[in-house]
C-alpha cells in the first residue's frame, strides 16, 4: 500500500515511523507547504513535493494521510482532498465531528472515494471502548479522563492566537474525580470538575499578554469550559522543560447488573504514551490499511473507527487471527 503524507510536522514524521514497522506499506510522497528542498524526511525512497503540485501525483498514493491541525487545517483540507484521494485524518474537535463528517462524506461520495476522519486515541481507540462498554453495561455511566499530557490540538490552537510564538498545553485530570469514578461511585461530574488545563506560552516581543491570556481562556471548545492557567515563559524554558509530547488517559464505565442491580462492574481502558503523535499516527496507519481494503471491496464515502471491523486493521491473516488473537 502506497501512503502519501500531507503536512510534515510531528504527525508526518510519526506516519513515517509507523509505516516502517509495517511490511505491507510504504511512504511514497510527502506534500508540504514549505519549499520541498528545505524538508528533510526519514524515508529514503520517498519524494517531497510542494502541496500545489499534489494532483500531479495522485497515481503514486493509495491513501493520503492528512497531518494538519483540527482548529483550521483539517476542516478545509480533508473535504478538499477527499475529492481527489482516499483520505484519513485525526480531527479531534469532538463538538464539530458531525459537521466535519458530513462535509467529508459528501466530497468523497461525489467523487467515488473513501475517507475516514477522527482516527487516533481520542477520538479513536477511546471511542471504540466507550461504545463497547456502553453496549455491555447499558445501566451505567461513562467517564473519560485525559492526561496528564500534552494535547497537540490544544497547543496548536494556542499557537494560532495573535501574539503567540510557541506554546504547550497540558490536560490534567482532577485526582478526586478520578478516584471516585474508579471506586464505582458513579458521580455526576461537570467538564470543569474532571480536568484542568495548564498552558505554557511564549509571547512574541511586544505582544499584549493580558489579551492573549483572555483569548485563550475564552476559546470555545478548547478552554472556555475548564479551569485554565496561562503561564508565560521564554522560548528557552519551553524548549528545555516542555520538549516532549507525552499523553494518555483512560476510559472508564461503571455499571450494574443483576435483577435488582446488586452487582457493580468497572471497565477501564488506559493508555500511557511517551509520544502522543507517534501513537496517533500508529493508529492512522492501521486504519489506512483498513480504508484501502474497504475501498477495494467497493465501500465509498466517509467512515469513522466505529465502522471498521477489527480484522481490517491487522496485517495478519484470518487464520493467524483465529489461532492467536481470538
Amino acid at each position: 500500500m502506497k501512503i502519501g503524507i500531507l503536512g510534515y510536522g510531528n504527525l508526518g514524521r510519526g506516519v513515517e515511523c509507523a509505516a516502517k514497522q509495517n511490511a505491507d506499506m510504504e511512504v511514497t510522497c510527502v506534500f508540504t507547504r514549505r519549499d520541498p528542498s528545505t524538508v528533510k524526511i526519514l524515508t529514503p525512497t520517498a519524494k517531497v513535493y510542494n502541496v500545489k503540485d499534489i494532483l500531479e501525483h495522485k497515481d503514486e498514493v493509495d491513501v493520503l494521510i492528512i497531518c494538519g491541525g483540527s482548529a483550521t487545517d483539517l476542516p478545509e483540507m480533508t473535504p478538499e482532498y477527499a475529492k481527489y484521494f482516499n483520505v484519513i485524518d485525526s480531527f479531534d474537535t469532538h463538538a464539530n465531528i458531525p459537521t466535519h463528517f458530513a462535509n467529508v462524506d459528501k466530497a468523497s461520495k461525489d467523487t467515488d472515494h473513501i475517507a475516514m476522519i477522527s482516527v487516533g486515541w481520542d477520538p479513536g481507540m477511546f471511542s471504540l471502548n466507550r461504545v463497547y462498554a456502553d453496549a455491555i453495561l447499558p445501566d451505567g455511566k461513562d467517564y473519560t479522563f485525559w492526561g496528564r499530557g500534552v494535547s497537540q490540538g490544544h497547543s496548536d490552537a494556542i499557537r494560532r492566537v495573535e501574539g503567540v510564538q510557541d506554546a504547550r498545553q497540558y490536560t490534567v485530570p482532577v485526582p478526586s474525580a478520578l478516584e471516585a469514578v474508579r471506586n464505582g461511585e458513579m458521580p455526576e461530574l461537570t467538564t470543569r470538575q474532571k480536568h484542568t488545563r495548564e498552558c505554557y506560552v511564549v509571547a512574541k516581543e511586544g505582544a499584549d499578554k493580558a489579551k492573549i491570556e483572555k483569548e485563550i481562556k475564552e476559546m470555545p471548545n478548547y478552554f472556555a469550559d475548564y479551569d485554565t492557567t496561562v503561564t508565560f515563559i521564554s522560548q528557552e524554558e519551553l524548549d528545555r522543560d516542555h520538549k516532549g509530547i507525552p499523553h494518555g488517559g483512560c476510559v472508564i464505565r461503571s455499571g450494574v447488573t443483576g435483577w435488582n442491580r446488586e452487582n457493580t462492574h468497572v471497565i477501564e481502558y488506559k493508555l500511557t504514551l511517551d509520544s502522543n503523535p507517534e501513537f496517533t499516527t500508529s493508529a492512522l496507519v492501521a486504519y489506512a490499511r483498513a480504508l484501502d481494503r474497504m475501498y477495494k471491496e467497493g465501500k465509498r464515502g466517509c467512515l469513522t473507527v466505529l465502522d471498521v471491523a477489527p480484522k481490517y486493521l491487522s496485517a495478519k491473516s484470518d487464520e493467524e487471527l483465529l489461532a492467536h488473537m481470538l
